[in-house]
């Protein structure tokens, strides 16, 4: 969202005005109990000290058998590092190993971060624009022409914020037989939605590439499938050089994330995961029912992703209509604040992704806050002229 929409919001709320949000991205179910008496344990029997930098050896050991028993990866110790979040791995990852004039191939529409943390870092993000017809996925060939000499990372997400795309084995073999070509290039695979996922969609990541796998800097955590964000968890695996280099930059920043957390998360990643499948089911429910509200919409149209929590429908026709105060739609960014305050629903632009002429919508919120909010969406798009 814009700031100048995001000043609407507050001031909106803080006038006592009714808004459904739409914007988050985080699960809407509580974390599970299991873990928060993991975490409670860990306060009552005094865990609550400094830890290894990079994570206590008792969660590396948890990830490497999750890397092993859900991705059929082997991964040493020294291959492993533990930040505060996902988005700190990825900040450690380049500033570890960014230096100026250095290029990173950033898939457009992307999450938000990438780029400023490329840029923070004094790299040069790319951006390689993947429309709907692609259904927003890069294909090789657009893939090799984007990469240089100057190209140090490619940054992959799947399942993809703020689309929703997902990537299948063989999409990923066709990337995976370009960048076996370029051996400069590292891979950043951005796996944090990789249980949200429906209709049987089978996640594969590039690090199962044998050819690939010493290159690949594999990123997850426990924010979204434990529903743990304000936990602050997030962990990869990748080669030895960068996981040290990561480790460097953590100690003079962060140091080690919390130790309760990181309790937590070792339940999390050890503990029972029967209720994945179970929150996959409830969000694709909620997916199937947004899709088809939304293509319902004349100047509306919707893919129907195959994962993650959101949706990412075009508005490009509506752009150039006139809101009932008169002003006119001329961009995603338009669209976004007069449905804002006029129907008092807040939706993120697609421009804020790298991709103008859509928008993203969270449906991790209750199907009756969804209903709610597309009938709004409905009516303020027939009020259009």
């Amino acid at each position: 969202m814009s700031k100048p929409a995001i000043r609407t919001l507050r001031e909106l709320k803080a006038s006592g005005k009714d808004i459904i949000s739409l914007g988050a991205g985080e699960p809407d179910f509580d974390t599970p109990d299991n873990i928060k008496q993991a975490a409670i344990k860990a306060i009552n029997d005094g865990d609550t000290k400094y830890t290894a930098v990079d994570g206590t050896p008792v969660l590396k050991d948890a990830i490497i058998k999750k890397f092993k028993r859900e991705n059929n990866l082997d991964y040493q110790v020294d291959q492993i590092t533990v930040g505060a979040g996902g988005k700190h791995v990825i900040y450690n990852a380049m500033m570890a190993t960014l230096n100026e004039g250095d290029e990173v191939v950033i898939p457009a529409p992307y999450w938000v971060s990438y780029p400023d943390i490329v840029l923070l870092a004094g790299g040069t993000p790319i951006i390689l624009e993947c429309n709907e017809k692609q259904g927003f996925k890069i294909n090789a060939s657009e893939l090799e022409k984007s990469i240089t000499k100057k190209t140090k990372w490619i940054i992959l997400n799947s399942p993809s914020n703020p689309t929703g795309a997902c990537y299948s084995e063989d999409e990923i073999r066709e990337i995976a037989k370009v960048l076996i070509k370029h051996p400069h290039v590292y891979i950043l695979s951005d796996d944090i939605y990789e249980h949200v996922a429906y209709e049987g969609f089978k996640f594969f990541t590039i690090a199962q590439i044998t050819e690939l796998k010493e290159r690949v800097l594999t990123m997850n955590g426990v924010s979204k499938a434990y529903s743990m964000t304000g936990w602050r968890i997030g962990y990869a695996a990748g080669p030895k050089e960068i996981i040290k280099a990561i480790a460097k930059i953590q100690s003079q920043s962060t140091t080690n994330p919390s130790s309760i957390s990181q309790a937590a998360a070792v339940e999390a990643l050890n503990g029972t995961q029967d209720f994945i499948k179970e929150r996959a089911t409830s969000f694709q429910e909620r997916r199937d029912f947004v899709v088809k509200a939304l293509n319902e919409i004349d100047g509306i149209e919707c893919l129907n992703p195959e994962g993650a929590f959101y949706v990412f429908p075009s508005c490009k026709g509506l752009i150039g209509k006139k809101d009932s105060g008169g002003k006119e739609i001329k961009t995603d960014t338009d669209f976004v604040k007069s449905l804002l305050e006029n129907s008092g629903v807040a939706v993120v632009q697609g421009s804020a992704f790298g991709l103008e002429g859509f928008f993203r919508i969270s449906y991790a919120t209750s199907i009756e806050n969804l209903k709610k909010a597309l009938e709004k969406i409905s009516f303020f798009c027939k009020s259009l002229s």
